[in-house]
């Protein structure tokens, strides 16, 4: 007997964990989830257990708690065998402090240009060799074309490379936009991988973003399912419409009628490139 849709294994490769009663704000912080965007460690295990989810990268949230991961690495302590993480570090991290984040579980760290800007990597050359001898991700938010100034950084410390939310292209531009093929050509590196997610984050339409769907059947078509990887965005920080985790499970449906290939997006492909 097939399992339900809602019942097929899955990995969550993008959402966050934001728990301010455990582990409070920092106090410098642009944003603060507040309300319905606050997700703790219990409430997303309930979601996880509802929708089949099995296991989940947890990324470190720039939102509320910046440079610090403690909440991140709570939640990898708790359940190792369910959770890896992404943390938000210091440029200038060395490679014992990685070292230490690696072993409790923490599988790359994250580069923000969409808050921080491009010119804020320029220095990170010796970061981003301290992953690639540890064989860690940075994993990568741009939006735009701001992928055009990171590539050669990306390209040349080879570091395995995680991009977050397709790209972020600009709505309406169009596949030809300089960053969205910055982003095809990084799928001949072999060591790139893409996440399906965020949708709302470069949609001029309500869910379920049609106008997205062009953008996801190339990264599909560049990358194949062995490095493209599905993520909620759960609990939606900034999201402009309501959006809930059973429709955007649907949308995968839609997109890819063979269970098979869900069983690559969801299941197969980022248990690999994660090391679960």
């Amino acid at each position: 007997m097939s399992l339900s849709l809602f019942d097929e294994p899955k990995l969550d490769s993008h959402c966050h964990v934001l728990d301010p009663a455990r582990f409070p704000y920092a106090p410098d912080v642009a944003y603060r989830p507040a309300g319905q965007e606050q997700g703790t460690l219990a409430q997303y295990l309930q979601v996880m257990d509802a929708y089949g989810i099995r296991q989940s990268l947890l990324v470190g949230p720039n939102s509320g708690y910046g440079l610090d991961n403690r909440c991140l690495l709570d939640a990898l302590q708790q359940h190792p065998d369910r959770f890896r993480g992404i943390a938000v570090v210091r440029n200038d991290t060395p490679r014992e402090e990685l070292q230490r984040l690696r072993e409790a579980g923490v599988v790359g760290v994250a580069f923000n240009a969409t808050l921080l800007g491009t010119e804020f990597y320029a220095n990170t050359d010796p970061l981003l060799r301290h992953l690639a001898d540890l064989d860690m991700f940075v994993q990568v938010q741009v939006e735009h074309d701001q992928l055009v100034a990171l590539r050669p950084l990306l390209e040349r410390n080879g570091a395995r490379i995680l991009i977050d939310h397709c790209g972020r292209p600009a709505p309406g531009g169009g596949l030809d936009q300089p960053g969205f093929q910055a982003l095809l050509a990084l799928a001949r590196t072999g060591r790139t991988a893409v996440k399906l997610s965020g949708y709302q984050k470069f949609s001029t339409q309500p869910p379920p973003h049609a106008d997205a769907q062009v953008f996801v059947r190339a990264l599909l078509d560049a990358f194949t399912l062995d490095a493209c990887f599905w993520a909620s965005d759960w609990p939606f920080l900034k999201a402009p419409h309501r959006l809930d985790m059973g429709p955007l499970i649907r949308q995968v449906e839609q997109l890819l009628p063979d269970p098979a290939d869900r069983a690559r997006l969801w299941w197969e492909t980022p248990r690999r490139w994660l090391g679960f």
